[in-house]
């Protein structure tokens, strides 16, 4: 794991973000309420929610909530935190299928993921709460599994030449453009009439024109044929 990953997921120095208490009641009763966070922030902003807010939907104490998060803003790193792993995991999945296969479905699960967690969506990307360093290390580490992910699929490696990984990176910094642009805007502005799977058509092919600059500078680095990708 990498220097962004680290920091995006582990929090144990963090005085706002303790370690779970240990029994398996208290780390059940803890995924509970971001489960329930998860949805209150699914498309309400950090600001409109106070934590009697938050309380009130859980239908819990407010005292239970800073037990178990010190504050609303650990609160709000923790809901963050578990959304990134649930679309790191989403991206990473289906490794049994072959490789460009696997990279079409990596860019169709980051779309559900953005289509259907918009408020976390929109938090990871742009960096949470005005400046939050650590949600920007949350980001971060996304873009880097989602490269990771990306450089396995197209080439059968993780490992890939700096050059390389700086325009993967420019190409997913237009998919975040993108997806926020397209989940951003309503149907009657004619974004949203854009189905997922036109977008995800439209993402993949340029992915493969990337790929194809890619091979230019590096040799070593060899576009999928124009039929695949």
């Amino acid at each position: 794991m990498n220097n962004s990953q680290q920091r995006g997921t582990d929090r144990s120095s963090d005085p706002e973000r303790p370690r779970a208490r240990g029994t398996d009641r208290s780390l059940a009763r803890r995924a509970e309420l971001i489960a329930i966070g998860r949805k209150l922030f699914a498309d309400t902003s950090y600001d409109a929610l106070s934590m009697d807010d938050i309380a009130r939907h859980a239908g819990v104490a407010k005292g239970l909530i800073y037990y178990y998060f010190k504050s609303k803003r650990g609160y709000y790193l923790a809901i963050i935190e578990d959304s990134v792993a649930d679309l790191v995991e989403r991206a990473g999945s289906d490794t049994e299928l072959p490789r460009v296969q696997r990279v079409q479905r990596t860019i169709d699960g980051y779309l559900r993921y953005a289509e259907h967690h918009q408020a976390a969506y929109r938090t990871i990307v742009s960096g949470g709460v005005g400046f939050d360093a650590e949600v920007h290390a949350i980001r971060d580490g996304v873009r880097e599994a989602m490269i990771g992910t990306i450089a396995e699929g197209a080439y059968g490696r993780r490992a890939i030449p700096p050059l390389a990984r700086t325009a993967l990176l420019g190409w997913l910094c237009s998919v975040e453009g993108i997806t926020l642009d397209w989940i951003g805007r309503p149907a009657a502005q004619g974004a949203r009439d854009l189905e997922r799977d036109t977008v995800r058509e439209l993402l993949v092919r340029t992915l493969g024109e990337t790929l194809r600059v890619i091979e230019e500078f590096e040799p070593s680095c060899q576009a999928p044929p124009r039929t695949e990708v």
